[in-house]
């Protein structure tokens, strides 16, 4: 626990509230995964399964290299070798165990204990067998070699675009027998190569333990050996669990929060421990490897981060870490800058990875993250580069979603009209930019690169870079082109300037709508000018009818059964009508009765929507979590603010959901906000003050909260609708 935070009402740790099953189950698409990390560290596991519901461990995990995706490398402990033995052992499992820092599970059948802590680079298993008689530890690579040098055991497994992870295993008792797996043999060998490659450690030491340490790295096996010697000196885990368990505390309690509701805690913290996922600091020893240019380099003292999906994390969880963190964030923007430097092409990475840049989704949102963290003061990282990067990326690549490739007709287009233009159904793609699954998605691409070219105007203003900045201001209203005036929605135009009809706003676009939109549908995109929400109230006709469409959304129903509904737009769960609490396009939704003159009603939505679809349970999450793109707006919600506007230094006040949240601030000081009275019942505001002087207004400033102080509600049960009026 931090010096100056009561945990008065905290009946337990902060760790002991985060809950890695909540969510595992998924609704429709991919499930949270109980992750065992240290905060934003390059060693990651999981239990290798689909989900909880999963009756197999696909043996068990070393190290998982991006976010939800399998582990490289797999061990087996076995008690007797099997007749037909696999590269992966297929367990019966019982009493699982997870926790942020450590995690324990029966391996049944065998009746084998398996308890596991770790550290930044390098882990710890020990295997506790029912008897004292021989015992197996089985190693796999899937794609790459296995070698046993008389000490440990090391590994290599190629994970693509020419990226490598690295192994060096030691255990604590030396093998009287080393094989590999050579079809479905066993032979006497000290390394093995290929698919699959598969080596089995033999031991008979006394006593049923069986401990095994390891460390990991992606330069190369010496650094793997170099990373577990400086963090692992001997083979005692619970030491090695404490130093975890109080590096997550420690993490978590930079925000306290203290109420009457067990479950707001856990959702809570849960939340916050997985903004701290990713991206992941990849730096050893002041290397890292970068699949960005094939090379080794050095980090000149400023750890490079990856794995970072940034079309997820720039709404919320890039904000929330420039206000915990922010050298953490100058960090990140560094290695962004640097990634671009490193590419063929210096363009702003979309979603860097430990294998380089996937360019998937649309839009190029890095640049949000650039301006919002320089804005709030962030500026330990060259802005003068990060601009050139940013703008490359949004004019000299094309705007064409999930491809890396250079401009070109459709990008000539928008340059000259002003969107994107919309294919009719059953028309046939003439540009070769387009990917064949994921389209166009012209109203979401015109949509998301205003917003992106607001974001390079803002830049070019702080740069004082002014013919930029009146482009860029222009060019940033180009939402305007496709809003239908007598429907109210974004709605696709051909190349003629023709709206495409007839049109159906819940399902034309095809699968994930992505003929037109992107994973949501129109009602959803109706809302996606977060940065410039006045215009929107007024291309919409003025507040009133702003709000009564805002209502239509969550009276909309789906239109078609389930089962229909969701076999089109998967993406699109969590419904409360056409809203999709699911998708990270609609996180900002909720927060724009603010702007229409009826806070009352986000303060109703918000509690509504988190506590309906986020809860602590094995379903407790509503959709892809991406690893902290949804969870920093739980995080940022049940505090009782949320940035709508990356870019701008103002947060949009909702509901607080305990009645005192204390944040530990970098500078020292600390921000304390008050809910005099707050519960699941009590979420209306009465009133307000900023530090003894009343508060009208449903915003607060990223100013306000550096000074330090206390922002105090008296919250009630009915609406005081003329609060933040």
């Amino acid at each position: 626990m931090l010096k100056g935070f009561s945990q008065a009402k905290m009946t337990k740790d902060y760790v002991d509230y985060v809950n890695p099953y909540m969510g595992n189950i998924s609704h429709l698409l991919v499930p949270t995964y109980p992750t065992v990390h240290l905060p934003n560290s390059l060693l990651r596991v999981y239990p290798e399964r689909g989900d909880y519901t999963s009756d197999r461990l696909f043996g068990l995990p070393l190290i998982v290299t991006s976010h939800r995706g399998k582990s490289a490398f797999n061990l087996s402990p076995m008690v007797k070798l099997p007749g037909s033995l696999k590269p992966v052992q297929l367990y019966s499992y019982d009493q699982e165990e997870i926790h942020p820092y450590a995690y324990s599970v029966l391996l049944d059948q065998e009746n084998i204990q398996v308890d596991y802590a770790l550290s930044h680079q390098s882990g710890m298993y020990t295997f506790t067998f029912p008897t004292t008689s021989t015992k197996y530890l089985q190693f796999n690579s899937q794609e790459g070699k296995l070698q046993w040098d008389g000490q440990g055991l090391s590994g290599t497994q190629d994970i693509g675009n020419g990226t490598h992870v690295y192994i060096y295993a030691i255990p604590e008792s030396k093998p009287v027998a080393v094989k590999r797996l050579q079809g479905q043999q066993l032979e006497n060998a000290t390394e093995t190569a290929g698919k699959n490659s598969c080596m089995v450690l033999e031991f008979n030491q006394a006593g049923t333990s069986l401990r095994m340490k390891y460390g990991v790295s992606f330069i190369d096996v010496a650094q793997a050996k170099a990373n577990l010697k400086r963090e692992i000196s001997d083979f005692d885990q619970k030491k090695l669990a404490e130093k975890g368990r109080k590096i997550w505390n420690d993490a978590l309690g930079k925000i306290a929060v203290e109420g009457d509701n067990e479950s707001n805690k856990h959702v809570f913290y849960t939340s916050l421990y997985r903004t701290y996922e990713r991206p992941v600091n990849i730096s050893e020893d002041g290397r890292y490897y970068s699949a960005f240019d094939g090379k080794v380099h050095q980090d000149e003292g400023k750890p490079f981060f990856t794995d970072d999906w940034i079309w997820d994390s720039y709404r919320a969880h890039h904000p929330l870490r420039v206000l915990l963190d922010p050298g953490t964030e100058s960090l990140i923007l560094n290695s962004f800058v640097r990634m671009s430097e490193q590419m063929e092409q210096p363009w702003l990475p979309t979603f860097p990875e430990i294998t380089g840049d996937s360019r998937r989704m649309n839009s190029n949102h890095g640049v949000a993250t650039l301006l919002d963290a320089y804005r709030k003061g962030v500026r330990n990282f060259d802005i003068k580069k990060a601009y050139l990067a940013a703008k490359g990326a949004i004019t000299e690549k094309t705007l064409a979603p999930w491809s890396g490739k250079a401009a070109g007709k459709l990008d000539e287009f928008f340059k000259e009209k002003g969107y994107i233009p919309a294919l009719y159904p059953g028309e046939k793609e003439t540009i070769p930019e387009v990917n064949g699954f994921e389209r166009r998605q012209p109203v979401a691409v015109t949509l998301g690169t205003s917003y992106d070219l607001w974001c390079l105007a803002q830049l070019a203003q702080e740069l004082g870079i002014q013919a930029d900045y009146d482009l860029f201001m222009k060019q940033s209203f180009n939402y305007r082109n496709l809003f239908n005036e007598q429907t109210k929605f974004f709605h696709p135009k051909d190349d003629k300037g023709n709206f495409i009809m007839p049109f159906d706003y819940v399902f034309s676009g095809g699968q994930g709508a992505r003929e037109y939109y992107g994973e949501n549908n129109a009602w959803i995109y109706r809302w996606d000018v977060q940065y410039n929400i006045p215009d929107l109230i007024k291309l919409m006709g003025g507040n009133e009818l702003f709000v009564k469409y805002l209502d239509e959304m969550f009276q909309q129903p789906l239109g078609r059964s389930k089962f229909d509904f969701y076999a089109q737009l998967p993406d699109h769960t969590g419904n409360v009508g056409q809203f999709s609490m699911a998708n990270e396009p609609a996180l900002h939704i909720p927060y724009l009765y603010n702007y229409a003159g009826q806070p009352w009603m986000t303060q109703k939505r918000i509690h509504k929507l988190i506590g309906e679809w986020f809860r602590n349970d094995l379903m407790g999450v509503p959709g892809d979590e991406d690893g902290g793109g949804m969870s920093a707006f739980v995080v940022f919600s049940q505090m009782g603010f949320y940035p709508v506007t990356p870019g701008l230094t103002s947060y949009s006040i909702g509901s607080p959901f305990f009645q005192k949240v204390s944040i530990q601030l970098p500078n020292g000081k600390s921000f304390v906000i008050i809910g005099k009275n707050a519960s699941a019942k009590n979420k209306y505001i009465q009133s307000a003050k900023l530090n003894g002087q009343p508060l009208n207004v449903p915003q607060l400033t990223h100013a306000d909260v550096l000074k330090g102080g206390t922002l105090e509600f008296v919250m009630g049960d009915r609406a005081n609708r003329n609060w933040g009026n």
